[in-house]
């Protein structure tokens, strides 16, 4: 795992934050303003994001583990160079997204739905939030909502080489998404024009697809 690839997960949540806002912007949202009015919000979203961005960081660190300790035992290299390939293809979906040119990710997004349908229930018990504290296990609790941006960082991690590889990609994927979950709310709303600013879109797609293309190549190099 590189500080390329660190940076590169960085970019992807970066860049994805409308996407981000449109799927636990509302939930942020709503537990935001459950928050007592005395209290002060910030406790709360710090540590409802610490636990998102923890989930995410498991998960990466579970399918980086994973698929390197079927490799290790295999000695596959060829699978390995069909996985990177794969992660490629994840990113120019992605780019295709960001660029409203396909919106490829929501049918993605269906593959955790099960998953999803077993863990939301926990949320409901942790609501209202008594205090800080609740936030946390909440978020950890959204953290696996089913998201076509976090599979796609995680196609990243599974070929990280290591479970340490794909737990730092997908923490630094959750870093990125931080800037904007934790302005969630009245100043969301204004962010939403900025990241849907048509130059902008365009441009993080671009940098996104060519990014897909460089790993896309390394993969086939290894392939050929």
């Amino acid at each position: 795992m590189t500080n390329v690839d660190f940076i590169g997960a960085f970019v992807i949540g970066l860049v994805g934050a409308g996407h981000c806002i449109g799927m636990c912007g509302g939930v942020a949202a709503a537990m935001s303003l459950g928050i007592p009015k005395h209290k002060a919000k910030w406790p709360y979203l710090l540590l409802y994001n610490l636990g998102r961005i923890t989930s995410y960081t498991i998960a990466g660190a579970l399918i980086g583990g994973a698929v390197a300790s079927i490799l290790a035992m295999s000695d596959l290299t060829h699978q390995l160079a069909v996985l990177r390939l794969f992660a490629a293809v994840m990113m120019l979906l992605l780019a295709a997204y960001l660029a409203h040119i396909w919106n490829g990710l929501s049918y993605i997004e269906r593959v955790g739905g099960k998953l999803w349908q077993r863990v939301s229930p926990l949320s409901s018990k942790l609501l209202p939030l008594k205090s800080p504290t609740y936030a946390l296990p909440f978020g950890l609790v959204w953290g696996w909502l089913p998201c076509g941006l976090v599979y796609s960082a995680l196609s990243w991690s599974a070929v990280a080489g290591s479970a340490s590889g794909g737990a730092v990609i997908m923490f630094g994927f959750g870093l990125g998404t931080l800037p904007a979950m934790i302005t969630v709310g009245a100043l969301a709303e204004r962010i939403k024009p900025i990241l849907n600013n048509r130059l902008i879109r365009l441009t993080c797609a671009t940098l996104m697809a060519l990014y897909g293309v460089y790993t896309a190549y390394g993969a086939l190099k290894l392939l050929l």
